[in-house]
């Protein structure tokens, strides 16, 4: 399910993939992560994150 799949915040997305909330935003601002921006808000698919750590674009 869709919702399920959502992560709401840098925060928890962060919490998620083992990194600071200041590595996310960062990874965001450069174009590294997919973000779905509502308002001021960030929320993240966890398969998204999922397959950007696991390529070469967030590691390398």
């Amino acid at each position: 399910m869709l919702s399920q799949d959502l992560i709401a915040g840098a925060t928890a997305a962060a919490t998620y993939a083992g990194l600071t909330p200041r590595a996310i935003y960062h990874l965001v601002e450069a174009g590294h992560l997919p973000v779905i921006r509502k308002g001021k808000r960030l929320y993240f698919r966890k398969s998204e994150l999922e397959a950007a750590f696991r390529s070469d674009a967030v590691n390398g």
